[in-house]
């Protein structure tokens, strides 16, 4: 019975096959089982409008599916496709560092599932994950930092911020218990002197508001002082 090969390019070895060849695709196995754990590429995308295939290279480091971190470099003048094969399920962090001020989308080769694209003014990172389907008609790539929509403290911890030096911080936190949630919206610009942030709308909306508003004007300190003495 001969070796086979994960969808990663891992040789699995038949009992009595490769005799006296053990250690070295042992050897071979393990390099790869680095590389793909926490193996970094660049990788130049170069070119017009197009797709460019990465490949999975058995029982090699060559594959250029066979990365974990894979770094996209060139000039690029139109929008360009990244494509794996459908049979990997593993998960990438990818980098945009191209130029040009186009989109470039991560996929699967085929199927009808989900993809990811960084925007044409979007030169930062992903981490995606690549979820084959067992039919390969549509298979997903995730991505796991859009879909990670909030960040929730428990216990009553708080959210701290470090001074210069780190030796003090402004905490904000949760009461011990809180009677119903709520979220606190802040407002789109900066306000003015003197003025003071206040809920707007009784929903949680903030809002800046002259902090003359707050005080006693001075018609009704006149009349209190005529009523009071």
């Amino acid at each position: 019975m001969a070796s086979t090969f994960t969808d990663l390019g891992i040789e699995l070895m038949a009992t009595g096959e490769n005799a006296g060849t053990w250690g070295n695709k042992t050897n071979a196995n393990l390099n790869l089982i680095e590389q793909l754990t926490g193996g970094f590429a660049t990788l130049s995308i170069a070119g017009g409008a197009g797709s460019q295939d990465l490949d999975v290279d058995d029982g090699a480091l060559t594959g250029t599916a066979q990365q974990r971190v894979i770094e996209f470099t060139g000039s690029i003048s139109g929008n360009r496709i990244i494509t794996i094969p459908n049979d990997v399920e593993t998960f990438y962090i990818l980098k945009n560092s191209t130029t040009g001020a186009n989109t470039v989308q991560f996929k699967y080769a085929t199927g009808s599932g989900s993809s990811t694209t960084f925007s044409a003014t979007d030169k930062g990172i992903k981490i995606v994950y690549a979820s084959a389907s067992p039919d390969a008609t549509n298979p997903n790539i995730v991505d796991v930092m859009a879909n990670s929509s909030e960040i929730a403290l428990t216990n009553s911890n708080p959210i701290k911020f470090q001074d210069a030096d780190n030796s003090a911080f402004v905490g904000i936190d949760a009461p011990a218990t809180v009677s119903g949630s709520y979220t606190l919206t802040l407002p789109a610009g900066v306000g003015s002197a003197s003025q003071a942030l206040v809920t707007t709308d009784g929903s949680g909306t903030l809002g800046f508001t002259s902090t003359s508003s707050f005080g006693i004007t001075t018609g009704k300190a006149i009349a209190m002082a005529i009523v009071f003495g």
